[in-house]
């Protein structure tokens, strides 16, 4: 999912609220196999009929034989959307959906499974694929990835005398906000906004000192939110963490104030841009390494129908977009969604060899509904970012704050 647009400001983070709010249910698919025109639904409303993805979409359906009915909608609404057309048999043939969704629709009965379509999955990484994983079966294919990084501000660090290759682990990264601090400048800034935005821009810290979802209250957990509490205690990170989006906290680093800040894929553009030189790394794990950061972006999958003879024209059309030189172009489109498969990173890194920490990030990233997670993500994210805010506002340790949040994500979960 790309970032710089306004209907979709979070990498994959859709509130994923399952009420059924009114939406129209226009656009469901044709009834008839025989019919030459298929529904594609995706969260792309900024690219009306004359842009390239579009174009690409009609390309495919010229491929497949058939005429695609395009209908974009802002990515809350097409969950929504989808959930609601699934229940009155109107769903389209292939839906592009932000990834924490797709094992929500699929544990409705809402989702073909890919093995029973045909579709070969192989080729994709196994660690993006792992979003659209539910109980074993796959219920979609990624047109891409996206992650988060730390885009760092080169002149605040040449002044401060921090080389960014040096920063390797907790430790040194946290040594490398003190120095740019006492040079007199301002050391990290970061999105704990109380949404899915908080919990995204959390979990590489969370999976980095090596915490699961299941249980919040673990040791490595309360590792990971100390080490955010604690840059914002000793000012190495500012109080407008605990309202910041990801939008905020980028508009923050413009100002040329901050020597790094976590973000993502979706900013190389702007960053290229700074009044300032840029560079990025990937965020650490605790004791060294890529932490695992989680994935934003779409599956493409196939939702089930009546007429079940659909499906062998709506595999055609997600095998045409989900090409290695398809996902290059998604790439291109999207502000660098890195592709799904080796062989698109590799084909990606030989036009854009500056995004091989990128590559990188997503090669360790997670999906945040992978190890079985499924619909029950959305309580669990809520339970995390409440423990954030409550644990930087200083309104809890935060050992208090993940160990209430355990507790009301267990009780959400077991209901």
């Amino acid at each position: 999912m790309k970032f710089v647009r306004s209907t979709m400001a979070v990498a994959g983070v859709a509130t994923l609220a399952l009420a059924m709010v009114g939406c129209s249910a226009a656009g469901g698919a044709s009834s008839s196999a025989g019919s030459t025109e298929y529904t594609v639904w995706d969260p792309y409303p900024q690219h009306d009929a004359s842009s390239d993805w579009a174009k690409r979409i009609d390309a495919c359906g010229v491929d497949a034989g058939v005429t695609i009915k395009r209908t974009a909608y802002d990515s809350q609404s097409l969950t929504n959307q989808s959930l609601l057309a699934a229940q009155e048999g109107t769903a389209a043939d292939v839906v592009l959906l932000d990834n924490p969704a797709v094992t929500t629709l699929a544990d409705t009965g809402a989702l073909n499974d890919m093995d029973s379509i045909g579709l070969d999955t192989s080729a994709i990484d196994p660690n993006l694929l792992g979003a659209g994983v539910l109980d074993g079966k796959t219920y979609g294919v990624p047109v891409g990835a996206n992650t988060l990084a730390l885009y760092y501000n080169k002149d605040i660090l040449d002044a401060a005398g921090v080389d960014p290759a040096t920063v390797t682990d907790w430790a040194t990264l946290t040594a490398a906000l003190q120095k740019v601090s006492t040079n007199g400048h301002k050391g990290i800034t970061f999105a704990g906004f109380a949404s899915e935005e908080g919990t995204f821009q959390f979990l590489p810290f969370f999976w980095g000192a090596g915490a699961n979802l299941n249980k919040l209250d673990s040791t490595q957990a309360v590792s990971a939110l100390t080490l955010w509490t604690d840059w914002v205690n000793q000012g190495l990170a500012p109080n407008s963490v605990i309202t910041n989006s990801q939008n905020t906290t980028w508009e923050e680093f413009l100002t040329g104030d901050f020597g790094f800040v976590v973000n993502g894929t979706w900013q190389v553009n702007s960053a290229s841009k700074a009044a300032f030189k840029t560079g990025y790394i990937t965020i650490p794990a605790e004791a060294g390494g890529a932490a695992p950061a989680p994935t934003g972006g779409e599956f493409m999958v196939i939702p089930t129908q009546k007429d079940t003879a659909r499906y062998d024209v709506s595999k055609k059309i997600v095998e045409c977009m989900s090409t290695t030189a398809g996902q290059v172009k998604t790439a291109d489109t999207f502000a660098y969604y890195i592709p799904a498969t080796s062989a698109g990173q590799s084909a990606l890194l030989v036009e854009h060899p500056e995004l091989s920490v990128w590559v990188d990030a997503v090669k360790a990233a997670k999906g945040r509904t992978s190890d079985n997670l499924g619909a029950n993500y959305p309580k669990i994210s809520e339970q995390v970012y409440t423990a954030v805010q409550n644990a930087l506002s200083g309104a809890m340790t935060p050992a208090e704050a993940l160990k209430e949040a355990q507790a009301a994500a267990a009780a959400a979960t077991t209901k």
